[in-house]
C-alpha cells in the first residue's frame, strides 16, 4: 500500500489549498481514507475521513464548513479542499487509509491502536500566515 500526498504549501489566512492523496496497492472500493494533521508540539488529530460504506464524511469540529473531502475512484485519489484557512490550520497533513475496519467512526489516533492494517502517507506541510 502506498499513499502519496501533494498540494501543501504556504498560503495567507483566508486562502485555499487542495491536498491530494494518490493511493495504490489496494482495491479502491472498500476502504476508509482521510486526513490527519500534526502541528508542532501537538498531538496528531483526525481532520476528515470518507469511506466506501458510509454516506456521510467525517469532519473535525475545527474544520467543519471550511474543508471538504472527496474521492475520485477512477484515479484512486482522495482530495481535501481547504478554504478559509486559518493560522491554526498550520500543520503537517497526513493521509491515512484504514483497511482494518474500513470506517470513519472514531477517526482518531486512539482508534488506530486497535488493529494493524493502517497505512500512512509521508505528509505534506501546510503553512498559513496571518
Amino acid at each position: 500500500v502506498q499513499l502519496v500526498e501533494s498540494g501543501g504549501g504556504l498560503v495567507q489566512a483566508g486562502g485555499s489549498l487542495r491536498l491530494s492523496c494518490a493511493a495504490s496497492g489496494f482495491t479502491f472500493d472498500d476502504y476508509a481514507i482521510g486526513w490527519f494533521r500534526q502541528a508542532p508540539g501537538k498531538e496528531r488529530e483526525g481532520v476528515s475521513c470518507i469511506s466506501s460504506s458510509e454516506v456521510s464524511a467525517y469532519y473535525a469540529d475545527s474544520v467543519k464548513g471550511r474543508f471538504t473531502i472527496s474521492s475520485d475512484n477512477a484515479k484512486n485519489t482522495v482530495y481535501l479542499q481547504m478554504n478559509s484557512l486559518k493560522p491554526e490550520d498550520t500543520a503537517v497533513y497526513y493521509c491515512l487509509v484504514d483497511l482494518e475496519f474500513r470506517t470513519c467512526r472514531g477517526w482518531s489516533v486512539a482508534r488506530l491502536r486497535v488493529g494493524v492494517r493502517y497505512y500512512w502517507g509521508q505528509g505534506t506541510q501546510v503553512t498559513v500566515s496571518s
